[in-house]
């Protein structure tokens, strides 16, 4: 089969595709032949070198759509319509760059009675999962409360909006860029704050006593004034990190606001025993979106042969919407 392989860090010139044997199931994995993946920052950043060096030969990528080729344990039949995401996909053993992947079976979920074509589907997997975990097991977000969503024009936040709106959440959105106020609101944002860096104020003149939970997607350089921005016992769960990890001379007493608590939410949590993905919306969501019901966070689609190039997109900052490969065959 053929895979992109990573052999050293660089631009996006270090992806090369390559013939590769096809991966071998073990116990408790499924084979799968992948349909179409999406593309995710982390993955652009661990190729470009912020994680640190390649030691060796790594196929990336943390999430697919596709059809089931072998699944031991019977439980998914052969051209079953699968999802999965993360699970030690593209760290632990070979992402989803390739024409077929060997995956755990925990950190698959079907989609079986999801017509929706392939890239859109591949835009849904890390983004809903993500937020699905983050708002529901982790912020316990439910109809009534105010949630803040800092730095909403992702692909993560905007499926943050449309799964806090389902719940009935009164959503306060942030971006940088007027040009997303429309799109965001179209999604379900009742109010968007446009981002010059502080808006904890700015949010409580729209909801005086401060936000119930705030998810934070920009990171270390927005981190205080999200948490500024959330009420007493409020929550604040911290998942991306694009305006970086680190956050120097942090003050407890004078940084951390009262009684507001903070959490980091992993993607690698996925399909662990903390949570499983059996009772993940994922193909919910994708059935209402091929009603019509649910809006697409689908935002550029490439071909297999197009990866370097939807790296170099990402890493213009410029993209609207989740950056999906689809192979040719499709």
């Amino acid at each position: 089969m053929k895979a992109y392989i990573v052999s050293e860090t660089g631009g996006p010139d270090v992806l090369r595709l390559q013939d590769i044997p096809n991966p071998v199931v073990g116990a408790g994995e499924v084979r799968i032949k992948v349909r179409a993946f999406g593309v995710n920052r982390v993955e652009v950043d661990r190729r470009s070198g912020v994680y640190g060096p390649i030691t060796h030969p790594t196929v990336l990528g943390i999430e697919a759509v596709g059809e089931v080729i072998e699944d031991p344990s019977g439980l998914y039949r052969p051209g079953h319509r699968v999802a999965t995401a993360m699970g030690g996909l593209g760290y632990d053993r070979a992402g989803s760059y390739a024409e077929q992947l060997v995956t755990r079976r925990e950190n698959i979920v079907s989609l079986e009675d999801a017509q929706l074509p392939w890239n859109e589907l591949a835009a849904l997997p890390e983004a809903f999962l993500t937020a699905w975990g983050t708002l529901t097991p982790a912020l316990r977000i439910s109809s009534g409360h105010c949630l803040l969503v800092r730095g909403a024009a992702t692909s993560v936040g905007r499926a943050t909006i449309i799964l806090a709106r389902r719940l009935g959440a009164t959503v306060i959105a942030t971006t940088r860029r007027e040009s997303q106020r429309e799109p965001l609101l179209a999604l379900g944002a009742q109010h968007v704050i446009i981002d010059e860096g502080e808006i904890a104020s700015r949010l409580r003149e729209i909801w005086p006593r401060g936000a119930d939970a705030a998810i934070e997607l920009v990171g270390a350089s927005t981190i205080r004034d999200t948490m500024r921005a959330v009420r007493p016992y409020g929550e604040v769960g911290t998942i991306g990190v694009l305006g970086g990890r680190f956050l120097e001379k942090f003050d407890l007493l004078t940084d951390l606001p009262d009684a507001v608590s903070l959490r980091f939410f992993p993607s690698s949590f996925l399909g662990t025993p903390a949570l499983p993905l059996g009772n993940a919306p994922l193909e919910h969501i994708a059935i209402q979106q091929a009603a019509g019901h649910a809006p697409s966070i689908l935002g550029h689609t490439f071909a297999f042969e197009q990866v370097p190039e939807a790296h170099a997109l990402i890493e213009t900052n410029q993209t609207l919407g989740k950056v999906v490969i689809i192979h040719n065959d499709n």
